[in-house]
């Protein structure tokens, strides 16, 4: 097992965690010259917060299978800096969500497979990863599904429905079955040798093709529509959701729609 030093969380962590939380109070009470900063703080600082959970939920389902060394290569203080490939981890998903407003995270933990017994455990350490967005989407949800929406303000709330709109596109596009995702790694165990020998040059490349086909508009199309009803039937109007990614590129200026309707 991991010792605790391997186990303490990282400075580096704590420090998104501050500024995300400082950055929600601004939004929640308008204390920022500028409110659209705030709110891409907010919810850059989570969504960095939830890559973080997500490595970590691998690492910690790996460790209890069999993986050992995942202490010692820092993983399990979700520092976002330990990750193999923080290009894939870090930048790339912030990236992601700036250009298309989309939450797909990438895979960054290097999980030494042959120290782990059974497809199962296997299927497991890649299936953690998304639950653990699943797991952030309904506590993102949970003020709009049980109705507990009174008193929080509008900035605020839109810009919790664009975090959890991330939440809810990361776990359902984690979850596709395309090699260097983690669908395709629930799967992968039961797959045939010379099938994964197959596949394996095309790993790399998965995470781009996703997001490359999510700019062709039929299928961008399709995909936010389903995207929009999962969301509406957690009370999550699509209103706000767009408010709150309008928001969030304060760059670009506010819409009126969205300064008049809240």
């Amino acid at each position: 097992m991991a010792s605790a030093a391997q186990q303490r969380i990282s400075p580096v962590f704590l420090g998104i965690a501050a500024v995300t939380a400082v950055a929600g109070w601004g939004v929640w009470t308008d204390f920022a010259a500028q409110p659209g900063f705030a709110t891409f703080l907010f919810v850059t600082g989570a969504w960095v917060v939830s890559l973080c959970l997500h490595e970590y939920a691998h690492a910690r389902t790996a460790l209890h299978s069999g993986d050992i060394s995942v202490g010692a290569k820092g993983y399990l203080t979700l520092n976002p800096l330990a990750y193999t490939h923080a290009l894939l981890s870090i930048v790339l998903p912030v990236l992601f969500v700036i250009m298309g407003g989309i939450g797909l995270p990438g895979g960054a933990v290097f999980i030494e497979r042959g120290r782990i017994r059974g497809r199962w455990r296997h299927s497991l350490i890649s299936a953690a990863g998304p639950l653990t967005n699943v797991l952030f989407a309904v506590v993102c949800t949970a003020p709009f599904w049980l109705d507990a929406l009174d008193g929080v303000p509008p900035a605020f709330r839109n810009a919790l429905a664009f975090l959890a709109m991330l939440q809810v596109t990361a776990a359902i596009l984690n979850s596709v079955p395309v090699p260097g995702l983690d669908g395709y790694g629930v799967i992968e165990p039961w797959l045939s040798h010379s099938a994964r020998r197959a596949v394996e040059p095309i790993a790399p490349f998965g995470l781009i093709a996703v997001f490359a086909l999510l700019w062709v508009p039929e299928l961008n199309r399709a995909f936010f529509d389903a995207v929009d009803a999962l969301l509406r039937g957690l009370g999550v109007h699509g209103f706000w959701t767009d408010c709150g990614l309008d928001a969030y590129r304060f760059w670009q200026g506010a819409s009126p729609v969205c300064e008049m309707g809240g």
